[in-house]
């Protein structure tokens, strides 16, 4: 069995690890997570690497070389509901092959490997994003323990009953002298599959701001309340989600989503009074994003005032732009041109651990080509011909780094 071949394989082995039947469903520090890391403890270890979960619940595996410095390789394995089987765990897997490649050739490096399965990255349970890699960063907020996810959980118990440690998450940070942080993932876009191209390298990724707001009108029976005496909280809600798109479409680059939308005790006969929803909201410059921002804001407490509703906003995360490290950029782009395959440089728009990472130390990113372009989805498809170009540039991406080092 080929390297590639074994890495589709163990995705396919993680994505029977879900807290739902019908498609992959993983968050942070639940049940499903602790199988999926059982397995991939036992890959690591088997490619030689020592292997430990850190107090926030990351798994970290380190492959030993011969000087003081680290190279940090990874990527999450948290999904969001109803996830593709690759974003997130197929960048650990193509870690994890590069260093069972060394393993097998007996080699080590004039630095050491520490590849992270990051525990959450998509804030699927508490809507705070990028948990795993903020400890790694040394940038995590403690305000965040006190989160509750949707059964009432804080932040703080989930994490003592997944076995870690939350008074100690400050050391998580990652100590002593670190090369660099690289992450290989599914591009979540269609840009490779258009020019047909296995492998791109990542030139930035997108700043992002994620915001919950709340419509409050007044509930009233659906028979009795005449239409101009309503406070109709999901109309208000109905109109902003389409000038959510209307801004995005008339700003280049802009994109902003509005994913997740709910009616506390909504019925066919009731008048919603209340309506919560999420804004997301993304752009490479982050003037422009941040300017969108502020309008959208306007804009809800606008649409609210004019129908006797009110509009409360609540920032859960900003995250600004984060360029690629140029170096680690060169290196990239010298491994893909070096196996054989044309150079191509794009930006990210999906949020990545790198964003995190980029507080601690340089970062560089890999994509591979992903079928259509579509991601958080179970149709979610990558091509093991594919993964392997993947193997082999990180595997070059490692020596590169090694003549440097």
């Amino acid at each position: 069995m080929s390297d590639a071949d074994t890495v589709m394989e163990r995705c396919d082995v993680l994505a029977n690890c879900s807290e739902e039947a019908e498609g992959l469903t993983r968050p942070f520090a639940s049940e499903a997570m602790r199988q999926a890391q059982d397995y991939v403890s036992r890959w690591m270890r088997e490619a030689g690497m020592t292997v430990r979960r850190d107090n926030i619940g990351n798994l970290r595996a380190r492959y030993e070389g011969d000087g003081e410095a680290t190279l940090l390789l990874g990527s999450h394995l948290d999904s969001v509901r109803r996830a593709g089987k690759y974003d997130g765990p197929l960048g650990v897997m193509v870690g994890l092959a590069a260093v069972q490649r060394l393993r097998d050739s007996r080699r080590r490096l004039p630095f050491s490997i520490e590849l992270i399965a990051f525990a959450d990255e998509e804030g699927l349970r508490f809507g705070s994003t990028y948990l795993g890699s903020r400890a790694v960063a040394g940038t995590f907020d403690l305000l965040d323990l006190d989160h509750t996810d949707a059964g009432g959980t804080t932040m703080a118990d989930a994490i003592r009953a997944f076995g870690g440690d939350p008074a100690r998450i400050a050391e998580d940070r990652e100590q002593g002298h670190v090369l660099g942080y690289c992450e290989v993932h599914i591009e979540q876009g269609p840009v490779l599959e258009a020019r047909g191209l296995q492998v791109g390298v990542v030139s930035g990724i997108a700043g992002q701001n994620r915001f919950r707001l709340t419509f409050t009108g007044e509930a009233g029976h659906a028979g009795t309340v005449p239409m101009d005496r309503r406070r109709d909280a999901l109309v208000v809600a109905a109109m902003y989600v389409i000038a959510v798109e209307h801004e995005a479409r008339n700003l280049p680059g802009l994109v902003a989503t509005v994913g997740d939308l709910r009616v506390p005790g909504g019925a066919a006969n009731v008048i919603p009074g209340r309506v919560e929803l999420s804004l997301d909201v993304r752009h490479v410059e982050d003037g422009l994003r941040l300017a969108a921002c502020e309008r959208l804001i306007a804009q809800a407490h606008a649409l609210a005032g004019n129908r006797g509703v009110t509009a409360g906003v609540r920032p859960l995360t900003e995250d600004a732009a984060v360029p690629c490290a140029p170096r680690l950029v060169s290196l990239l782009s010298e491994a893909v041109e070096a196996s054989g395959h044309e150079l191509i440089t794009l930006p990210s728009g999906a949020g990545h651990d790198g964003v995190a990472m980029s507080s601690l130390t340089d970062i560089g990113m890999l994509f591979v080509r992903c079928k259509g372009g579509i991601s958080h989805s179970p149709a979610e498809s990558v091509e093991t011909a594919d993964v392997a170009v993947a193997i082999d540039v990180l595997g070059r991406f490692l020596e590169l780094v090694a003549r440097q080092t």
